[in-house]
Parts: C-alpha cells; structure tokens; sequence
C-alpha cells in the first residue's frame, strides 16, 4: 500500500497513564471528527491509517488518530487491554476540544475499534454520536466465536462495521449474526474479497479504502447533528 502524505498536525493528549501521541486531520468541510484507534499490529503511521484518515478527510470526516504508548516507544507489541481502554477514553473526552461542533465518533482498526466499544460498553463516552469499526476482531484466526462481541450488548449508540469478506478474523456467518442480534443500531457493510486489513487482490478491480471512507462519511452524515452550543 502507498501511503499519501500525512499533513495531519501532531497532538498530545493528556491521560492519567500520561501522554498520549496523536495526529489530528481536519478540514473547514468536515461535519464529523472521528477518534481513529489503531490495530494490534502496527501504530497511526502505518500506511493504512495514514491512507485511511486522508480519504475520510477527503468525505467531510476530521481524523484524530492516537497511539497506544508502546508503540510510541518503538516497540512491536501493543499495549495490554487494560491499558488501551482508558486511553481511547481520554483521547474521546480530547477530541471536542479540536472539533467544537462536529459530530464525535470513535472506533478504528481492529483491536483499537474493539478497545473504543470496549470502553463505551463500560460507561458511556459524553458526546459520542456512534462507533465504526474497520475490521472488527470478532475471533482470533481460526478459532471462529463471538464472545468478544458479548459487550456489544452494552452499547446503545449506533454503531458501523465494515468488514472484508474473507477476514480470518470475523467469520461472515458469525458477525452477520452479532449484526442480527444487536438489531437496528448495528450496520453492516462488506468489502467482496477483503481481509483484514481491509486489502484486496490487484485484480479485483476495487478500492477498499475509498469504499471504507465513504460508508463512514456516508453513516456518519446520517447521525444526529451535535447540539448547538
């Protein structure tokens, strides 16, 4: 994947953990401002979130994208869940601060949307219009359950899952049952032939970023429009 330039301003975000890295993307258009949590494998500069913000930005979506610390220190494995959690929390309580006015929404890739919802299910994040997920990590590869997704249950805002067809990690008979189960506030929008990381065969002709970004800025256009200060 070619990575864009980043022409994201850099942040720091305090928390009680202490301070969190983070990269904040927006334009003058923008109606929504989305905390984007990065996966387990890599942190917010890898090509894809980099790819992943400028596109949404492109739709009227504003990006904050944080980083777990470990990362942040150069190292390979992301931080415990414990961790995680509060930091997708004070990266949420930050993000109005850079958008007043526009919509919040929270999630990201794959173990930083599961942290976010994770974070939600517990207590309610003030503001937040709604969650997307950018491969959901229902199951580990080859183990196909949705215990992870039993929190969802807790979540009463609306929530965006896009998900390739063939990601090793959310069996599509399996999450098409969590969507079932959560009923109206839960929306499912499948990319044919991505995996996990949301990539596609070169022939199949499709850009699964593009696609991504405009169901989020398409769904996200629909929420409620934030209380007028």
């Amino acid at each position: 994947m070619v990575s864009p330039i980043d022409r994201a301003t850099a942040v720091t975000i305090s928390s009680e953990a202490g301070p969190i890295a983070a990269r904040h993307w927006t334009t003058e258009t923008c109606h929504t401002l989305f905390v984007l949590g990065h996966g387990a494998g890599a942190g917010m500069h890898h090509p894809f979130m980099v790819a992943i913000a400028a596109a949404l930005v492109e739709r009227g979506v504003a990006t904050l994208r944080w980083e777990m610390p470990a990362f942040t220190a150069g190292r390979r494995l992301a931080d415990r869940p414990a961790v995680v959690r509060p930091l997708a929390r004070a990266a949420c309580a930050f993000a109005p601060t850079l958008g007043p006015g526009l919509r919040l929404i929270a999630g990201g890739k794959s173990m930083g949307g599961r942290m976010t919802s994770e974070a939600q299910a517990a207590a309610p994040i003030p503001g937040l219009a709604g969650l997307a997920f950018l491969g959901f990590p229902l199951h580990p590869a080859g183990a196909p359950a949705v215990t992870r997704a039993a929190h969802l249950d807790d979540v009463a805002v609306p929530m965006l899952f896009v998900s390739g067809d063939r990601d090793a990690l959310a069996e599509p008979g399996l999450l098409a049952g969590v969507i079932a189960r959560l009923g109206a506030r839960a929306t499912l929008r499948t990319i044919p032939g991505a995996n996990h990381g949301l990539e596609v065969g070169r022939r199949a002709g499709l850009d699964p970023i593009a696609i991504a970004a405009g169901e989020i800025a398409t769904w996200a256009g629909a929420l409620p429009a934030p209380p007028v200060p």
